[in-house]
Formats: C-alpha cells, sequence, structure tokens
C-alpha cells in the first residue's frame, strides 16, 4: 500500500497546499457538515504531505486513508492523531454508507481547531525534515 518514491519540493508543496486550501473551505463555512467533511478531507491530504516528504507514495486501496492516518500520527509522534482521524473517518464512512450523520456546531469547530493544530504541525515537520535533507546533501 506504501511504496518508496522520491517527491519534488514541488509536489510536497502542492499537496500541503490543497490540504491548506480545505482547511481555508472548512474554516469559511457556517454549516457544520461541510467543516466535517472539509476537516476530514483537510487531514488526509496532510497525512499524503507528510509521508510525501518521507519518499512514501499511498496507493489507493481498501485502507488506505488508515494508514494514512497511522502515518501522519507516528509521524508526528501523536496517538491522538490515529484516535480523532479514524473517530473522523469513522463518521465520514457512516455518513456516505449508513445513511449520514449530524454534526453539531460544537463538534464541527472543535474539528476545525484540531485540525489547524495538526496543519500547523505537519507544516514545521516537513519545513524542518527539508532542512535537513538541504544539510545531508
Amino acid at each position: 500500500m506504501l511504496n518508496k518514491f522520491i517527491f519534488s519540493r514541488k509536489q510536497i508543496d502542492n499537496y500541503l497546499k490543497v490540504a491548506k486550501r480545505d482547511f481555508a473551505i472548512a474554516n469559511k463555512s457556517d454549516i457544520p457538515e461541510v467543516v466535517f467533511q472539509f476537516c476530514y478531507s483537510c487531514l488526509v491530504k496532510t497525512a499524503i504531505s507528510i509521508c510525501a516528504v518521507n519518499d512514501l507514495r499511498i496507493k489507493s486501496r481498501q485502507g488506505h486513508h488508515i494508514k494514512l492516518i497511522e502515518k501522519l500520527s507516528a509521524y508526528l509522534e501523536d496517538e491522538e492523531v490515529n484516535i480523532i482521524g479514524n473517530e473522523m473517518r469513522s463518521k465520514r464512512n457512516f455518513d456516505l454508507y449508513g445513511g449520514g450523520i449530524v454534526i453539531s456546531l460544537k463538534s464541527a469547530k472543535e474539528y476545525l481547531l484540531w485540525i489547524k493544530n495538526i496543519l500547523i504541525r505537519t507544516e514545521k515537520y516537513i519545513n524542518n525534515k527539508i532542512k535537513i535533507q538541504k544539510l545531508d546533501i
């Protein structure tokens, strides 16, 4: 599911850019379900970007979101990422396949603040990793 692959800085930056775009959409919305969906999308794209800077490419297979969340949690050294990320994944799956969910405004705001923190930490991680790689050259 995860393969070794060397990404360019431009590719990594683009993954992070689209994650930030999804965060901006979530941040601008007043509709809790929209906030939730774009927070989840931001989470997945953030995980893709942190895998990319670590030379890992994910293949779209059953369970690939679980693996992405696990990797994000491991690289940030934060088990809460795995717990909350999989909670979000389960809710999103139930919304798609199980008849829908209702997200409260309070929950949507909590997810928004949480993913903002994850996005900031991931961007710092990526920038530090790239600086270290440049020093190794």
